[in-house]
């Protein structure tokens, strides 16, 4: 006689989507009443040129979003419609680790010297060339898809905020007003991921023969990338010469101790991201049960929504904290949420609990990061 075993399935309350929803939108409302900010005789509120500004950058840089979104989604898909285990994709991640450890300096060097907006243009190319790769060549090298990737996921982290930093100070906006776009970048570059998963989901729709369908999205997607990009703010490159370039590299970054700590301060957040993104999903189903991961993840990502909402009430009006005291409280928050996680065997309501805060804290400390990085 045979012996059924009945699978236990573990679900995400749904009302947990509309409750960070509704968060996010009172957050968003409350802001303006929260930050209470100071107006002088000459300062008549935010210019339509700056809002003007925003609107077109957060339009290129929610596209990039949705793009770098639909290869994180599809990518373990696609390994695992190879035949590779979770080993053989972990390597992968290994190759682009190190890419990106490798090249990330090289890349901001050659940004200073041919401008930024050339290389938000080889962001596209990149992952033009990886797409249309995947479409010719069925199954094709995960050594030099890594690499290609890892190296466009580099250029998105730097090049889209130096793009916009620099075209901010040109046309002459305020310093202030950058809270307000980079809170707004997390906000967006979140909502993407969330928006591109569900479009990759949709794409491949539990069939095989849809495979490269993904590909072709982001074929289509990186090429209105780059024409927008093309579009955009004109560009004059640096006239410095490499000499004096690097001379100037020596006295502001190895002389100055505040560049290495906030160097610190974002490697760690990074390593942090890393390590939770191998490690989440063995760890919430350790237990056995069934999960749904897409959900689950969606919802870390609305909980970074969330954070991001928070960084302009707490850093904004005369009553503002002082970001370098914000990020200590949030790294000591995020350093116990790990630590509890990494201790002993929680309950899944209690892993996701425990991921989601993780991530409303990354939401705080990456426009936080951003702030600090052009004080």
């Amino acid at each position: 006689m045979g012996v059924v075993i009945e699978s236990s399935i573990w679900e995400l309350n749904p009302s947990i989507f509309i409750f960070i929803f509704v968060c996010c939108i009172f957050s968003i409302f409350l802001y303006p009443h929260a930050s209470n900010r100071t107006s002088t005789i000459f300062d008549h509120g935010i210019s339509s040129s700056f809002l003007r500004f925003q609107r077109n950058f957060l339009v290129i840089y929610s596209l990039a979003s949705v793009v770098e979104g639909l290869w994180s989604v599809f990518g373990e898909f696609e390994l695992a419609s190879h035949g590779f285990d979770r080993e053989k994709m972990i390597m992968s991640l290994c190759y682009g680790y190190t890419t990106a450890l490798f090249a990330a300096p090289f890349l901001g060097m050659l940004s200073d010297l041919i401008g930024q907006k050339k290389v938000c243009l080889i962001f596209c190319i990149l992952h033009l060339f990886v797409g249309v790769w995947k479409k010719i060549t069925q199954q094709p090298s995960i050594f030099m898809t890594s690499i290609c990737l890892s190296m466009a996921n580099t250029i998105f982290s730097f090049s889209f905020e130096t793009w916009m930093v620099i075209q901010h100070e040109k046309q002459g906006h305020r310093l202030d007003s950058l809270n307000d776009t980079y809170w707004l970048m997390t906000f967006f570059e979140s909502a993407c991921f969330i928006a591109s998963q569900m479009f990759a989901n949709w794409l491949i729709d539990n069939n095989m023969e849809k495979n490269t369908a993904p590909s072709s999205a982001v074929i289509f997607l990186a090429i209105i990338c780059f024409i927008l990009l093309t579009r955009g703010w004109t560009e004059t490159p640096g006239t410095t010469s490499f000499k004096e370039y690097s001379m100037s590299f020596y006295t502001y970054i190895f002389g100055d101790k505040r560049i290495w700590l906030l160097t610190w301060a974002q490697t760690s957040l990074h390593f942090s991201i890393g390590l939770f993104w191998i490690l989440w999903a063995p760890t919430v189903v350790a237990d056995g049960r069934e999960v749904q991961l897409g959900l689950i993840f969606t919802c870390f990502l609305g909980s970074r929504m969330l954070g991001s909402t928070v960084f302009p009430c707490l850093t904004s009006g005369p009553s503002s904290l002082r970001i370098e005291d914000c990020l200590v409280f949030a790294y000591i928050i995020l350093a116990v949420l790990l630590s509890i996680v990494a201790y002993d065997y929680q309950e899944i309501g209690v892993l996701v609990t425990l991921f989601s805060l993780f991530h409303a804290c990354v939401g705080f400390v990456l426009p936080s990061l951003a702030r600090l990085r052009t004080m």
